[in-house]
């Protein structure tokens, strides 16, 4: 049984839901599970356990990313979109808004660029993540700029971005490795970057996936907004 998208609780906008899965789009600033103190137990989790029993975690967005999360309803839904995940075969966009204007020096057939730098924990400041090509774990993102200065913005642009690997802060790291930090990131950007927009300018934007129960291939899609 599918339902149609809507609003079904404060923060809570549900795309798609039935009997196995849901798709959510959680808005930036709402953590996707509860951290640790009862301050953080609001969660984009939280809040779907109480509309949706059993709802179950597949995969996460940053707290300050906003965008489409995934959710099994069952424990059979969740292994096997959690494998679906691990071997990479769920199809992730985002859109960013960045520093600078990108001039990538080599593009595919496709005409994308693609940034290929291992990642590692920078564990003397975490939960920061950083470049490390002696011991960091393979990470490659692919990425082309859709519009130079956004929105009249001078010195930004707007990214599409296709991560191939599933790293935290992926994308925010390799951005910013590449000169380009991502407007608003309080991580990775300097201070002036950072103050140049409201929050991180950093969306999931789509999701593909085979469906768990039918195989059907799945795509939903959720527009920037910025």
């Amino acid at each position: 049984m599918e339902a149609e998208a809507g609003v079904v609780a404060a923060d809570l906008s549900c795309l798609h839901e039935d009997s196995d899965l849901l798709v959510l789009c959680k808005p930036s600033g709402m953590l996707c599970v509860p951290g640790r103190g009862a301050d953080k137990h609001d969660s984009l989790a939280t809040r779907a356990q109480q509309h949706w029993p059993g709802a179950l975690v597949v995969h996460r967005l940053d707290q300050a990313t906003s965008g489409l999360v995934l959710m099994a309803r069952n424990p059979v839904a969740q292994r096997l979109l959690g494998q679906a995940f691990a071997a990479r075969r769920v199809e992730r966009r985002y859109h960013a808004v960045v520093q600078g204007e990108p001039r990538p020096e080599a593009l595919d057939d496709e005409g994308w660029a693609l940034i290929d730098l291992p990642l590692a924990a920078d564990w003397p400041n975490r939960p920061r993540q950083r470049v490390d090509l002696a011991t960091g774990k393979p990470s490659q993102t692919r990425w082309r700029v859709l519009q130079q200065n956004h929105r009249g913005l001078a010195q930004s642009a707007l990214l599409e971005l296709r991560p191939l690997t599933g790293r935290t802060h992926q994308l925010r790291v390799h951005l910013a490795a590449i000169g380009h930090p991502i407007l608003g990131d309080a991580l990775y950007a300097d201070a002036a970057t950072q103050q140049r927009a409201p929050r991180l300018l950093l969306h999931a934007s789509a999701l593909g996936f085979a469906h768990p129960r039918h195989g059907a291939w799945q795509q939903f899609e959720a527009p920037h907004g910025f």
